[in-house]
């Protein structure tokens, strides 16, 4: 029989048992389950991330082994390896230190608990506190749906962890406090989820009862909150198109819970939660600057993050002074007016927001703002005046459901007494034809929720004319030269006119006032 030579030591050493820790890193605003795995073996002091890591979580080796060191604890004095799996997954952002800091503890024998039901979020300081991190409505979602029991969190982040029912939740100040919670020492109690207030929207004390004149105005606005439909405002300066758009808001539907959620995860990625703010409760209403590039517009970045217009998911994007923006920017909006989401591809793979937003936009008919003003002339030639209206293209104005023209208010307007109806007798109307929509289409197989994001099968079913209507709309498709897609919105507007008036059939009336919000530009 040959002989084999002797084991060595190393060998012989027996092999010690991996601990898994639990994390997620966010993909677009859905979060992936991560397993943070760290192996502490003989070698040189060093520790090395993989895993497909970006820098924040590369540095984080320096802020886990002061927080280690400060948190009354011993980081090991050897080699310290960190797999991030699934490791084609790219990881980033600063949440990863946490989990990273309880695996080295759980790993090197300072530390043992169960790490197969609990879910680690946090960054550390120095110090070794724990910080609040963006991201973790959509961590907790997807923990519970993957049968996770508990998840650890920033003390910041316990309340928007906590919307997330059947779900324990750990609020942690520092890495000290952590491990005496893990080792039953001094346990945490769990958060508690405050009731949510649903609160309506009060748009900064501004109510339609106090914006004198400009009733036309006013029942587009109206219309466009029933349906969900964008409209544009064209006047001369000091007509009253920025308040009313401002106004606006408070004339919408309260969000339903599921679009709260909605709206929170996507405040939650982009880390536009303050403090303990939990549940938004009121519909968005977004305002950038003419100066706005189309990143910060649409979204995007190294690191895609969420734009303006998935700011504005299930609210509102109020673009005052239209033609000013640049113009590739306001083209950039036409697929995502189009399909209520944008999806912005890179190198490492595709992200996609939800953008179902309305469009509120303002602009003035000329450079000078007094075009065809009675009292005013105006002071721009005839080529200044198209290259202005020319900035916002056709395909954009194809887009946009209702026009409307806000003229200069009289005097004899100004100085009469407010109106008769106040935001919350338009928001009744709104509510009750939202509500008529909510039962049209939970009869039907159909993802839609208002007119405005009808499709083709559900335009042809609930939008059926009479012989008259349909003569009438044929002679100005004939007249206005109207794209298909003008056809199919001016039935949409009409649809919501009829449901205003509680109707369930389009009358002609109802077709021939959605035809006066079309502005024959097409």
């Amino acid at each position: 029989m040959p002989s084999f030579p002797p084991t060595t030591a190393f060998e012989q050493r027996p092999s010690h048992q991996l601990t898994k820790v639990f994390s997620a890193s966010v993909v677009g605003i859905e979060a992936e389950i991560v397993e943070v795995e760290v192996d502490v073996s003989p070698g040189l002091p060093n520790v090395i991330i993989v895993g497909l890591p970006d820098i924040a979580v590369k540095e984080a080796r320096e802020r886990v082994k002061s927080a280690i060191k400060n948190s009354h604890s011993v980081f090991p004095t050897s080699r310290v390896a960190v797999n991030l799996a699934p490791a084609d997954l790219p990881k980033n952002g600063t949440h990863f230190d946490l989990p990273i800091a309880i695996s080295i503890l759980a790993n090197s024998g300072q530390l043992k608990f169960d790490s197969e039901r609990m879910v680690f979020l946090g960054e550390l300081s120095l110090d070794g506190k724990v910080r609040g991190v963006s991201g973790v409505l959509s961590t907790a979602l997807s923990a519970k749906q993957r049968g996770f029991m508990s998840v650890m969190v920033p003390e910041d982040n316990a309340a928007e962890a906590t919307l997330v029912g059947g779900l324990e939740v750990i609020p942690v100040k520092s890495l000290q406090e952590a491990v005496a919670h893990l080792q039953n020492l001094r346990p945490i109690q769990p958060a508690v989820r405050a009731m949510a207030k649903k609160a309506r929207l009060h748009g900064n004390g501004l109510d339609m009862r106090d914006i004198k004149g400009q009733e036309q105005a006013k029942r587009a606005l109206e219309i466009a909150a029933a349906g969900s439909h964008n409209i544009l405002m064209i006047g001369p300066p000091g007509s009253g198109k920025t308040i009313l758009a401002r106004t606006f808001p408070t004339i919408l539907p309260q969000l339903s819970e599921e679009e709260m959620l909605e709206v929170t995860k996507i405040y939650s990625v982009a880390g536009a939660l303050s403090g303990r703010r939990e549940l938004i409760t009121t519909r968005p209403f977004r305002s950038p600057h003419h100066t706005a590039s189309a990143v910060s517009l649409v979204g995007g970045g190294s690191i895609p993050r969420p734009g303006e217009i998935s700011l504005a998911h299930r609210g509102v994007l109020f673009l005052d002074e239209l033609p000013e923006f640049n113009q590739s920017v306001l083209e950039s909006l036409r697929q995502p007016m189009e399909d209520g989401i944008v999806t912005i591809a890179r190198a490492s793979g595709a992200m996609t927001f939800p953008a179902r937003f309305t469009l509120v936009a303002a602009q003035n008919p000329c450079p000078c703002g007094y075009y065809n003003d009675p009292d005013r002339p105006c002071t721009c030639s005839p080529g200044q005046i198209q290259r202005y209206n020319k900035k916002v293209s056709g395909p954009l104005l194809d887009r946009i459901d209702l026009c409307v023209q806000v003229p200069r208010i009289s005097y004899d307007k100004i100085t009469k007494e407010a109106g008769v109806e106040r935001s919350a007798d338009l928001q009744n109307r709104v509510e009750d034809a939202r509500s008529r929509q909510t039962q049209r289409f939970s009869l039907g197989e159909t993802a839609s929720r208002t007119n405005a994001e009808m499709g083709i099968r559900e335009l042809k079913q609930y939008s059926r004319l009479n012989e008259e209507s349909h003569s009438l709309l044929k002679t100005a498709i004939e007249t206005l030269h109207l794209s298909t897609r003008s056809y199919s919105r001016i039935l949409k507007i009409a649809r919501t006119i009829a449901d205003l008036s509680g109707e369930a059939n389009i009358r002609t009336a109802d077709l021939a006032e959605a035809l006066l919000y079309r502005p024959g530009q097409e």
